[in-house]
């Protein structure tokens, strides 16, 4: 018996048909995509004029502004012209000379100081300002701040310790060597004067301000032998051990091994 063979009309009827179906949904994807774009680009053009109109819309009410309050604005800016010149030309024409002055001055107390003469370098000879008059005299220079650090550490080593801390507060700066040898300074007072919880503090202020092999070192040992005596031994042995191997040249490294081993005996190590 033979097989019936499909109508060929129908398969092609059915071809059409999907043709019909796949070019309609290319073409309705074309055009949707065609709408869009010109929407966003129509979208883009009406938010820049909407920009535009504000700025100059902005620009209109700042120049209604500057109309407006015209004698205003002319007293404002004229005050920040004369506040500025009065300022750079205090700082020519008086604080310029002033620590000139003040530098010139203080030359022959500086003298007496890297001599030892403490009391010569604070109160002066009666021919020489002294820094006390230094730092009375010329009280806003650079000079007169010095000063105070002068004063400081002369008044440190005549044992007058709460004066010593007085002047050494008062000085300020941020130079990288002055900074922490006026704290570790600060240190020694407070420890003259008994307060262990403060001499601590600034010794350890003096150790991070500023890691080098000059000061670093010397308020490491300072710190160790404080905590060692009040019986932090731990730490104190951490400071030791940090000497040892981070500043094996430094003076302190030298004896190092004896405060490390009297530490480790007393920690029954």
């Amino acid at each position: 018996m033979l097989k019936k063979e499909p109508n060929n009309n129908i398969l092609l009827i059915i071809i059409q048909i999907c043709r019909i179906i796949f070019n309609h949904v290319i073409k309705k994807s074309y055009f949707c995509d065609t709408i869009l774009k010109t929407y966003k680009m129509a979208k883009k053009k009406s938010q820049q004029a909407d920009n535009l109109q504000e700025l100059e819309s902005a620009l209109t009410r700042t120049e209604q502004f500057i109309e407006d309050n015209q004698k205003i604005l002319t007293y404002i800016v004229g005050g920040i012209i004369v506040v500025v010149a009065a300022y750079l030309g205090f700082g020519k024409f008086y604080l310029q000379p002033k620590q000139e002055e003040a530098l010139s001055q203080m030359f022959m107390a500086e003298n007496y100081f890297e001599k030892d003469s403490f009391n010569l370098a604070i109160n002066g000879d009666g021919n020489y300002l002294g820094f006390l008059d230094i730092v009375d005299n010329y009280g806003i220079t650079k000079s007169a701040n010095l000063a105070k650090y002068y004063t400081g550490i002369s008044y440190l080593h005549l044992g007058q310790f709460e004066d010593a801390i007085d002047y050494l507060e008062g000085f300020k700066t941020d130079n990288i060597l002055l900074e922490p040898v006026k704290e570790g300074a600060l240190g020694d007072a407070y420890l003259e004067l008994g307060d262990s919880d403060k001499a601590l503090s600034h010794y350890q202020k003096a150790i991070n301000l500023n890691d080098n092999e000059f000061t670093t070192p010397i308020y490491m040992q300072k710190a160790a032998t404080l905590m060692e005596s009040i019986d932090e031994l731990e730490s104190a042995l951490t400071l030791y051990n940090r000497i040892k191997k981070e500043y094996p040249t430094s003076a302190e490294a030298r004896n190092i091994d004896k405060y490390i081993a009297r530490v480790e005996i007393k920690l029954g190590n």
